[in-house]
Parts: C-alpha cells; structure tokens; sequence
C-alpha cells in the first residue's frame, strides 16, 4: 500500500466506484433538484432528489418495474422503450408534486449518446417538466418506439435455420410477442399520458 505524507486515502464510494464527488459538488452548486437515472441488469429506476447537510432527500421515484405492474407491460423493464416510459412516468409524478425543474444525474455512467439514461430523459422532456439538454443525444423515435427490436425478431421468426438463437425468451415467458412491441409501447404511453392529464 502507498504511504508518505502526501499519500491519501479517497472516500469509501470513491474507492468502491460508486459516488464522483468533483461531479457531485458541481451538481449541488445548483442548488437545483438533480434527476437521478441509474440502470441494473434488469431495471431502471429515476428519482428526484435535493441535497441536505443529513444527506439527500428522495422527493419522487419511479421504477420500471411500475410499467408492469400498473400498464401491463410484457416486455421487461431494461430495454430502451422501458427506459423512456418510466422516465415519462417520472416526468409526469415530478410535475403533480409541483418540482418544476431538475438536472440529469446520470452518477458514473458515461454520457453515451442514444443510450437508456438519454431514453428516460426524453421521456421526462415529453411529459413537459424542465431538464437542460441537447437534442442530439437523444435515441431515434423508431428506437425509441421499439422499432429495431420489432425489426429484429421478424428477421429471426423468418430464418429457416432450427438452431436460431432464442434472443426473446423473457419475452415469450410472459406472452409477449416481440414483432407488436411498438403497438404495445403506444398503447402504455398513451395510458400513461391519460392518467395524468
């Protein structure tokens, strides 16, 4: 282990990879809400959030996992359309608990352009509430609506090979078929849009 007197240790989350505290003070500068999107393996989840001296306090949250269990949505909570709904769903919760502006946060994660952390922040930028952006990083309408996965699974039903890979299985488990998934992704936000209008 390195020692010497100008040896230091850095911050526990630091250390571990999770927390930059450079790009964490610039954003509590602000003092403006941060709008929080993290991704796992199998979710998405988004919250607004301010800055106390005890530490941050959650002022909404959103998990994709709600798209499911209120909007029926068959098609897992990871993917890009999941990622825009529940950012929608985020934006909308934001505006009825009166938030009227918040700044992405996306923690460690690099600013990929067309990514899920840019998906979600479209669909916050949609339902109306004010987040600083660009256009250009946003993901296409098309993939956005799911059109590439729907793509996709119809140019593998059409091989005739018997040992084509089973990419949708998830899919299939819950009786979801993956060549209507734009006609599922409308018909969830434009529920989505209903119920908070």
């Amino acid at each position: 282990m390195a020692k010497g007197p100008r040896y230091r240790v850095y911050f526990r989350r630091r250390r571990a990879g999770k927390t930059d505290f450079y790009y964490r003070r610039r954003l509590l500068s602000s003092r403006i809400p941060r709008f929080i999107v993290r991704k796992s393996l199998k979710y998405i989840s988004i919250q607004i959030a301010e800055a106390e001296l005890i530490g941050d306090k959650i002022l909404i949250s959103t998990h994709s996992s709600e798209l499911k269990k209120k909007y029926n949505w068959p098609y897992g909570g990871k993917n890009i359309p999941a990622a825009y709904l529940t950012g929608l769903l985020a934006g909308y919760k934001a505006q009825k608990a009166k938030i009227e502006k918040a700044i992405l946060d996306i923690g460690i994660y690099r600013p990929i352009v067309n990514s899920k952390l840019f998906a979600a922040l479209k669909g916050a930028v949609d339902s109306g509430f004010d987040i600083p952006h660009g256009e250009n990083i946003f993901p296409s309408d098309d993939r956005i609506a799911g059109k590439d996965i729907e793509n996709y699974a119809k140019m593998l039903s059409e091989q005739e090979s018997e040992e084509k890979p089973n990419q949708f299985s998830l899919y299939y488990k819950n009786k979801a078929d993956p060549r209507k998934i734009s006609a599922t992704f409308e018909k969830v936000k434009q529920q989505i849009i209903k119920d908070y209008s």
